[in-house]
């Protein structure tokens, strides 16, 4: 079967200033904005779209159809069955606005498109892909179904605070991800394969695999997604910095000699004595000696989902998604024409609908998790 991608709706971008601004320029700064954001969309790409029409509220309710049970009664001749009925499951997801904005003093120039006015949508527009990315997947990362990659050793890892460094992501727990989510049913993304939305950290270790198909190989340059990278039996993946990164008093922790010249106001240091460490008594501002203080740090653990279709939903407000204002100088109370601004605001939420068509694998790296914070 022929994958393609599809460009999906997320934007209803409109730009706001006075009737002076000419048609061209407002489609110029709408189209910096979305190609700014879009690519940052990663976890929204893969989610159902649920928008609110205008006027309806905030609130949305999302449905779950349960699957009908096999019909393995004969039917008898003559005689009507009883006949079956719709199970509903009924989820309710709340929208929030969101936006940001930058000052700008220089003049904004309405003959010409202003190098300003650009410079803030570009910025602007990445900050929104990010923030509306992150509100997605921070939703999604708390859903229940879970897999620990395993340590050296072979045994299993039952919780995230667990997992060691050596509990990085294998060939064999991506196959388990698949084989989850083929018991339960779940259809593929593009109808075939599932998406893993992975870190480049913990790509890092499954690229060097031997089963590691590079997109290349397998796809034409049409149907790969963007940030695609390979694939392992049926799971295309999906590179982004923006896959989550726990970090955390959930995660392992580990002691790490402190940079710190002096001792800082509420932090904790310790001290070492054999193998174990002991909470220090410090003076904040005092000098720290060196290679005797440590530091209590989070070991950092890299989240890589695998999607099956219909797994969660995102929510906007047509004529909200995306919107990109640009106020011009003496709009508002600007009686001197000091001040202008660009910005964005936008209305989302999201929601998990099926848990058991989205299997989060959680590990480690042996090089980049006592070196990376959570994002």
């Amino acid at each position: 079967m022929k994958m393609r991608e599809v460009k999906l709706n997320l934007f209803d971008v409109q730009t706001t200033g006075q009737a002076s601004l000419s048609a061209e320029m407002k489609t110029f700064y709408e189209n910096t904005l979305i190609d700014m954001a879009e690519p940052k969309l990663v976890h929204d790409r893969f989610a159902d779209k649920y928008p609110i029409p205008k006027n309806n509220g905030k609130t949305i309710e999302l449905r779950k159809y349960s699957s009908l049970a096999k019909a393995t009664t004969p039917l008898v001749e003559g005689v009507t069955p009883a006949g079956n009925m719709l199970s509903v499951t009924a989820k309710t997801a709340t929208v929030n606005q969101y936006g940001d904005y930058i000052k700008l003093s220089d003049m904004l120039e309405l003959t010409a498109i202003d190098n300003n006015v650009v410079q803030s949508t570009k910025l602007l527009g990445s900050q929104s892909g990010r923030t509306l990315d992150t509100i997605t997947r921070e939703i999604v990362n708390a859903g229940t179904n879970v897999i620990y990659a395993c340590g050296k050793d072979g045994g299993e890892v039952l919780s995230r605070d667990e997992l060691g460094k050596d509990c990085v992501l294998s060939v064999d727990t991506v196959f388990r991800a698949a084989a989850q989510l083929e018991s339960m049913n779940a259809d593929g993304i593009d109808g075939e394969s599932y998406v893993a939305i992975i870190h480049p950290y913990a790509a890092y270790d499954l690229m060097r695999s031997a089963e590691w198909v590079d997109v290349h190989k397998y796809a034409d340059p049409e149907s790969i997604f963007k940030g695609e990278i390979g694939s392992l039996g049926n799971v295309r993946f999906v590179k982004s910095t923006e896959a989550k990164i726990f970090a955390d008093e959930s995660c392992p922790q580990f002691y790490q000699l402190t940079s710190d010249a002096n001792f800082l106001e509420g932090k904790d240091y310790y001290t070492k004595s054999g193998d174990s460490y002991q909470k220090a008594s410090v003076t904040a501002g005092g000098q720290v000696t060196a290679s005797t203080y440590y530091e209590k740090k989070a070991l950092a653990v890299f989240s890589t989902l695998v999607i099956g279709a219909h797994a969660y939903a995102v929510t906007d407000v047509a004529g909200g998604g995306l919107q990109h204002i640009v106020k011009q100088l003496g709009y508002g109370d600007d009686p001197l024409n000091q001040r202008a601004s660009v910005g964005w605001k936008a209305v989302r939420t999201a929601e998990i609908l099926t848990d058991e068509y989205m299997v989060r694998i959680e590990s480690c790296s042996p090089v980049y998790s006592e070196k990376t914070s959570a994002n």
